[in-house]
């Protein structure tokens, strides 16, 4: 098992990474029902928030390799979904930044074990 790591982050990295969460669950929704088949776990989403959210100014976050991999799949599907628009080179280095930042706090050989799982 690959450790949760303890993240020390800014309020704008909090915000920029609940906006992504908000993206994600804007996509669940159809009808006003989830769809079928959907992504992404809305109870997921929502407690992934949470914990991003709860701490006060300064505290870390506790973030597993399997909340780091939702968000990054998640700002990929941002980075796709904004490609016609006309901030979509905002996006994609928002996305490299994002992608880079989270990736960081684990090996490349910790992202690999989780791949491979």
């Amino acid at each position: 098992m690959i450790e949760p790591r303890q993240l020390h982050l800014e309020a704008d990295a909090v915000t920029a990474l609940t906006t992504i969460i908000g993206i994600m669950t804007d996509q669940l929704w159809g009808e006003d029902a989830i769809r079928p088949g959907s992504r992404w776990d809305p109870e997921v989403l929502m407690g992934l928030e949470v914990r991003l959210t709860t701490p006060g100014p300064g505290e870390p976050v506790t973030l597993g390799i399997d909340d780091a991999a939702l968000l990054l799949d998640g700002m990929a599907f941002t980075e796709m979904a904004s490609a016609e628009f006309d901030w979509a080179d905002m996006v994609r280095w928002t996305s490299d930044f994002v992608t880079a930042e989270l990736r960081g706090h684990w090996t490349d050989d910790e992202w690999r074990a989780y791949v491979g799982r």
